[in-house]
């Protein structure tokens, strides 16, 4: 199976003489170049490179044989759990070979289900991909997120369930977020950062996300900022809405730590505030539910196996 008697030739990879100096330590970067993607250096070497990765593997006899028997394998339908917004059923479904799953819906458990989103049809190339998914309690509608060519950043679209079609609401510039509905199914909250230099916006560290609220029916420039911190650079929110629709709970992160801190904003009052419920990077924190002012809340703060413990906020 293996030609590896045939020697391979890889291309020149030149360096450069980069050295930077981080808290009085140096260090090289031989390959800075390579850190711009699109230029004409950085596209022939990549170029230069899949030719000689592709040189070999197509010249491996058995490739074909293996391609279609593990074809064979993977060509089989394949379902995830079902799941249920409103009055209406939705699940995901793979006929076999399809590079992404298909979103289908049914308004009951005997009624025919029909297609209601299929990223395979997004783009011809197949680079863009279904990212993020929240639909309103009511069932009528569902924003989801698009990623192009395995991007972090996504693009938010809203579409009418009953019609399939799609809104005039596009939300922009969101990375590391979902959405999460309103009880009265008139908005939904995000989180996103400024948009970036354009020539660099694959490249760039984030800063300075921002969580916000976006109605129905207006464009993005409208939406209304619900909390951001300057003061905070790498601080980012998870806002999601308790499923009585009385509070938004919004779990704050640093980078890939998993421990977080949670905020609440009562959606009750028109202007309520948002106020810290924990405020210290101590442990993990995941509000599982809400009793009236009471959260039960998943911890593992003093239980490295976790805990459910119970935080009333009118005591705080």
């Amino acid at each position: 199976m293996s030609n590896s008697a045939q020697p391979l030739t890889y291309p020149s990879s030149p360096t450069v003489d980069q050295v930077d100096t981080y808290h009085s330590v140096t260090v090289a970067d031989p390959y800075r170049w390579l850190e711009e993607p699109d230029s004409d250096q950085s596209t022939e070497w990549i170029a230069a490179q899949n030719a000689v990765t592709f040189g070999y593997l197509n010249d491996i006899p058995q490739r074909q044989q293996i391609k279609d028997r593990l074809t064979e394998l993977w060509n089989y339908e394949k379902y995830r759990p079902p799941f249920k917004k409103g009055d209406r059923y939705f699940y995901f479904k793979n006929d076999g070979l399809q590079n992404q799953d298909v979103l289908y819906t049914q308004p009951s458990l005997d009624a025919e289900p029909r297609v209601l989103l299929d990223p395979n049809t997004l783009s011809e190339d197949g680079t863009v991909a279904l990212s993020g998914l929240a639909i309103s309690d009511d069932a009528k509608y569902m924003a989801y997120g698009l990623s192009v060519s395995g991007s972090d950043w996504q693009a938010w679209k809203v579409r009418d369930i009953a019609t399939g079609k799609d809104l005039d609401d596009h939300i922009q510039w969101v990375k590391f977020s979902g959405a999460s509905w309103t009880k009265e199914g008139e908005g939904f909250f995000y989180s996103r950062y400024d948009e970036p230099n354009d020539a660099t916006k694959l490249e760039d560290v984030n800063y300075f996300q921002k969580l916000y609220y976006h109605r129905l029916g207006t464009p993005q420039s409208e939406d209304v900022l619900i909390y951001e911190r300057p003061d905070e650079k790498e601080w980012g929110f998870g806002g999601r809405v308790t499923e009585d629709g009385h509070y938004l709970i919004t779990s704050v992160w640093k980078g890939t730590s998993p421990k977080n801190l949670l905020f609440y904003k009562d959606l009750t009052q028109p202007n309520a505030e948002v106020i810290e419920l924990i405020s210290e990077f101590e442990a993990e924190y995941s509000v599982i539910d809400t009793d009236g002012t009471v959260f039960w809340v998943q911890t593992d703060l003093g239980a490295p196996k976790g805990r459910v413990i119970a935080i009333d906020i009118t005591c705080f």
